[in-house]
């Protein structure tokens, strides 16, 4: 029997906190008690929390490509985007894997293929510290989006698919300005190509979306996989959300579609770089403000992994709610979202030890340690 014994520390249970002791054994939490004990791992009052469970990142290309231009070895890029992961305390990631791009010949559209078996492998050959599940980020308007969709529909670690359309003057960029700087400044298009560059995205949109849509909808509701949607801005996208069965509606724009489909019980993934940052850089509405009333369910670190411990605790201090109650933004919540929350996402006799321990100075929390499975990996 292997057993590890956490005393003092302040254990953040669903429903409050205690300062306890928190016992493991062969990977499991195995008891929860208030008090001290004379044995075990002192945490002289630390936080000890789930570990976080991400369902929206796309670090994964950020390792691929540190650079513009640059092509980081692939085996390599995924040991770094883990420990990334890990080394913020996140200990289940669905990896946002990009089927379709907004420009033709992209690394996205030639390497997804690659990076899905990179990950397969890292999974299977337990390289990774963090459990890896696949997010599947179908960008409507790709000729060719259902095809590939169709090709890891039965993949044991498909756990959730998202509908994207990017489309220029609507969801995300209702504003060109903001899409033209975003994209010129993102994929190096020049001032002269952004033109034809817009009007090509919108007829593809109009060529392809609708009939994908259909088609993915199909497929989510054929193999029971969990569906989000993407961007939506207005209650009529968040209506079609719901015809479709989606069960998640990442980054809504705009208050009026964050309460729709919070009315219209979608659980509202927010991204947790928003919070950090204090607004949208893509001048959309601010999380915070969508939490304070209400409308936030779940947050993303989307782009910045270390930017989702930190967003739990910077909504604890904004809106006066304790600590255990925020971290359901990063634990149960995404947890209960895919189907997981059986063996994750609290601090539950039986549950998965899937531990972070954390020293908060008032300012950025610190990890001091990261337990998956009850062995120490960061």
């Amino acid at each position: 029997m292997n057993e590890q014994i956490y005393t003092n520390y302040r254990l953040q249970l669903p429903d409050e906190e205690i300062l306890g002791t928190l016992v493991v054994r062969d990977g499991a939490i195995a008891d929860i008690q208030p008090g001290i004990v004379n044995q075990g791992k002192n945490g002289e009052g630390e936080i000890l929390m789930p570990g976080s469970i991400e369902l929206h990142t796309d670090n994964l290309e950020k390792c691929m490509s540190p650079r513009p231009g640059i092509e980081w070895p692939l085996e390599a890029a995924a040991t770094y985007h883990d420990r990334d992961l890990i080394g913020a305390g996140i200990t289940t990631v669905c990896d946002a894997i990009a089927i379709g791009d907004i420009k033709p010949g992209s690394r996205r559209l030639r390497d997804f293929a690659p990076a899905i078996d990179v990950i397969e492998k890292g999974q299977k050959e337990q390289k990774f510290a963090a459990d890896h599940r696949l997010h599947l980020r179908c960008e409507l308007s790709y000729e060719s989006v259902c095809e590939v969709a169709e090709q890891y529909a039965d993949n044991s670690l498909l756990t959730l698919i998202s509908l994207m359309d990017h489309t220029p003057g609507q969801r995300q960029f209702v504003s060109i300005d903001k899409y033209k700087e975003y994209y010129m400044g993102k994929h190096g298009i020049s001032a002269a190509e952004m033109e034809e560059f817009i009007r090509s995205r919108q007829q593809n949109q109009q060529r392809y979306a609708q009939q994908n849509r259909q088609a993915l909808v199909n497929l989510t509701q054929q193999r029971g996989i969990s569906l989000a949607s993407h961007d939506d801005a207005t209650a009529d996208h968040v209506q079609e959300a719901v015809k479709d069965g989606a069960a998640i509606a990442e980054f809504p724009t705009t208050v009026e579609a964050a309460q729709t489909a919070h009315n219209r019980g979608l659980q509202v993934l927010l991204g947790a770089p928003n919070v950090v940052l204090g607004g949208s850089h893509s001048g959309n509405v601010a999380a915070m403000d969508l939490i304070a009333q209400g409308f936030g369910d779940i947050l993303s670190s989307d782009y910045v992994p270390h930017s989702l411990l930190q967003s739990v605790f910077i909504v604890s201090e904004k809106t006066g709610k304790p600590l255990y109650e925020t971290m359901r933004l990063v634990t149960s919540n995404p947890a209960k979202a895919i189907g997981l929350f059986g063996d994750r996402g609290s601090l539950e006799i039986g549950k998965r030890a899937d531990l972070v321990c954390v020293r908060d100075d008032g300012n950025v929390p610190r990890l001091s340690a990261v337990i998956r499975s009850g062995k120490r990996v960061a």
